[in-house]
């Protein structure tokens, strides 16, 4: 059995084969040895000794495999030096040595980069040597905003972001902006007295258009908006594919069910019974996607583009796509009636809705009907029009059929059930808010989404079956400290969670059950989704917790999201179906592109909802001082972040504001308690407040809480009992003889 010190000293040399079944590999440990390391692992985390990045175990102070890097300087050989861009406050500042490969972007000083990194073990020299994977955008230190001409013929420029004071402008620096251009600018030395002074570098676009509010997340969080030439004239000069090496299919009577505003249509469903004699009960599900790889081939300029955006963003006034409209909305749209190339899988499910066998082909197809969901839902609830009435009986009812069978599958297989309704924004013509809704979830949707899950879930077996490398669509179970943390908040209600190896999502199922109807229903939604990871792409399997699967992979919308078409491609590869397919390059850098799609993901999450944000803060605008009913969505020791709920739009109540008490912080209770009277604010709960103040550009809006603090039990005794937690395993990390010598 390896000690402490052997587990600590194999993870600093091997920072690229530090998760738990690489230890257990390199130290050949299996069964009850793999459990006793997975404890000693989680103590060492408990203790501080070791960090957690995504499936890596690492050191503390260590550099992520994967990390974004500022290169400050050349070293007296001429090589380059660089510095991470986000480090842990107090510690010694890290120094990489970059490493520029011949095929490999070729980065310059003041370049921030996208890098592979790898320990060097010296005792003198950089820590790290590092391959720079990607170069992002130069930017020079330019804050975004709107010019402002005031009444006495000043300039102004108002922020957009939340911590970013106002400037001034002289007239010399405007750059020919005009009121209400959204501009970048320069800011300047601040003076002495009165406002600091910018100058600007470049109009951006009018915040009079209609989707200016986006354009503002665009560039805050520099999205790629704008197709290069090349990218538009490969995309022009693309012919519709032929029948070669395709099965025809455009008698198979599958139809697109899309939102009623969708101009793109990627996937298209066709189910019947099955007929087999041994599977009685049984269906056939079949689900055809678009072909984008015949179309997208790898290394071209449209492929770099892809790439390089990761997957469509949308905003509710915009989409800004992943692909040009020439095609995601024409050679790869499946509209009705026109002969398109697609993937299709054919999907036999006993009637218990087991999967029993799959088969993947490569078609040409033709859409037999193209569907809103609320339109197809309608049909089978008794109201078919013109297009539904005449496929009612032959293709839609067989359809709900197939669903009931799938249905009665994903019951047996218990996926996470978070009640979390969504809400959408409806826009005026002129770009600004008409009113919020929360749409139906029909059933109709969630034929359409079991029916991709399935889909999802054939792919990654049969690459997998094929021993080809894929990306998959990875979402770990939730972390220890997570799940302690949520076992406490729990305990508070009264609620337990019970411990174990390995945590399910029948065992969260059965605490939103208890819940269900109470008055903490809301709240305990919310702590369970909080304490779930986060849904990565990851060329390595490591199951899907939230939707309780041991493989999945994203294969049906690769017009909107690139890991789709990366499976899309090792489907073609593995099953011989064109030249077409992965490419050994691509398997090389899957660990690469999966780093990339996830940050970008992320990075289209942030933009819309920084777009929200703004927009309900810009209607909210002309409501100052009213009082709306709000919901609790965050509590921090600076103060309460309430939501809208008939908006979805958040925003701050500042602990300074809540008189007649001193508040603390309750991290377990997720509250704020009044020292003195027991009192406070929890996380989810219902409350009055008021509009005090609105910044409509930064998204950013402030309350006034009307509601009395409301009884809080036991949240003094789990404060004090979580702070004495706290102390007692800071004292345990200080008696740790790693503790010392660090």
């Amino acid at each position: 059995m390896p000690s402490r010190d052997d587990i600590l000293r194999y993870i600093s040399e091997n920072p690229e084969k530090s998760g738990k079944r690489d230890i257990a590999k390199a130290f050949s440990l299996k069964g009850e040895n793999r459990v006793w390391l997975k404890d000693t692992l989680a103590e060492l985390q408990d203790e501080g000794v070791l960090e957690k990045d995504r499936k890596r175990l690492m050191r503390p102070g260590s550099l992520p495999a994967v990390a974004v890097l500022d290169i400050f300087a050349r070293d007296e050989d001429g090589l380059l030096l660089a510095r991470p861009t986000e480090q842990r406050e107090g510690a010694l500042p890290t120094v990489v040595s970059i490493k520029v490969s011949r095929s490999g972007p070729t980065p310059g000083v003041g370049d921030r980069v996208l890098a592979k990194t790898f320990p060097t073990h010296a005792e003198t020299g950089p820590a790290y040597t590092a391959r720079v994977m990607k170069i992002f955008e130069k930017r020079s230190e330019a804050v975004l905003g709107v010019f402002r001409t005031l009444k006495d013929g000043t300039f102004r420029i108002e922020p957009v972001e939340r911590r970013q004071a106002e400037l001034v402008v002289e007239k010399e620096f405007r750059n020919g902006a005009e009121n209400g251009d959204l501009v970048e600018v320069e800011p300047q030395r601040a003076s002495r007295y009165g406002l600091p002074r910018a100058k600007v570098l470049n109009v951006v676009g009018s915040l009079t258009s209609e989707k200016a509010v986006s354009m503002i997340a665009i560039h805050v969080h520099e999205i790629p908006h704008i197709f290069p030439a090349e990218v538009i004239a490969e995309a022009d000069a693309a012919k519709a594919a032929t029948m070669d090496r395709r099965e025809d299919w455009r008698d198979v009577p599958l139809i697109t069910i899309d939102p009623a505003d969708a101009k793109d249509h990627d996937d298209a469903v066709y189910a019947e019974p099955d007929t087999d004699e041994k599977n009685p009960g049984g269906i056939i599900a079949i689900v055809a996607i678009a072909d984008v790889a015949a179309y997208v081939r790898s290394g071209t300029a449209l492929d770099r583009e892809a790439l390089k955006r990761g997957n469509s963003v949308y905003f509710p006034d915009r989409v800004v796509p992943m692909l040009p409209e020439r095609i995601s909305n024409d050679l790869c749209s499946l509209k009705q009636g026109v002969g398109r190339p697609a993937l299709a899988v054919r999907m036999t499910f006993s009637a218990e809705g087991r999967k029993i066998r799959h088969s993947f082909h490569r078609i040409m197809m033709r859409s037999h009907a193209k569907l809103a969901y609320s339109q197809a839902q309608a049909a089978i609830d008794g109201a078919p029009d013109d297009v539904t009435g005449p496929i009612l009986e032959t293709i839609l009812k067989p359809l709900w059929a197939a669903y009931e069978v799938l249905k009665r599958g994903r019951d047996s297989r218990q996926p996470l059930e978070l009640d979390l309704p969504e809400r959408k924004i409806l826009l005026k013509p002129d770009g600004t808010v008409d009113r919020v809704i929360v749409p139906d979830r029909l059933d109709a949707h969630k034929l359409i989404e079991e029916f991709m899950i399935q889909a999802n879930v054939s792919a990654a077996e049969t690459l997998e079956a094929k021993k080809q490398s894929l990306v998959y669509r990875t979402h770990d179970a939730p972390s220890l400290a997570k799940q302690e943390g949520l076992r406490e908040f729990l305990a508070t209600l009264g609620l337990s969670l019970a411990r174990g190896a390995q945590m399910k999502p029948s065992q969260f199922n059965q605490i939103l059950s208890r819940v269900k109807g109470a008055e903490h229903e809301a709240l305990v939604n919310e702590v369970v989704l909080r304490a779930q990871s986060q849904a990565l792409y990851s060329p390595e399997n490591l199951g899907h917790f939230g939707l309780n699967l041991r493989r999945y992979a994203h294969f049906t919308s690769p017009i909107r999201r690139y890991a789709d078409l990366i499976v899309h491609r090792a489907l073609i590869g593995a099953l011989n179906f064109g030249p077409d397919g992965i490419t050994r390059g691509e398997e090389e850098r899957l660990e690469d592109i999966s780093e990339l799609i996830s940050a970008t993901e992320r990075r289209a999450m942030a933009a819309e909802r920084d777009t929200i944000d703004r927009l309900i803060a810009g209607y909210l605008a002309d409501h100052l001082n009213d009082t709306f009913d709000a919901r609790i969505s965050g509590v921090t020791k600076a103060g309460l972040f309430v939501q809208l709920p008939q908006f979805g739009a958040d925003g701050f109540i500042p602990v300074s504001s809540l008189g007649g008490d001193y508040y603390m912080f309750d991290e377990t209770a997720r509250s704020l308690f009044g020292e003195r009277t027991g009192k406070g604010y929890q996380l989810a709960d219902r409350v009055e407040v008021r509009l005090v103040e609105v910044a409509p550009l930064a998204g950013a809006m402030r309350f006034e809480m009307l509601t009395e603090p409301k009884p809080l039990p036991g949240s003094k005794s789990s404060f004090h009992k979580a702070k004495a937690h706290r102390s007692r395993a800071r004292a345990a990390q200080r008696k740790s003889p790693r503790s010392r010598r660090r």
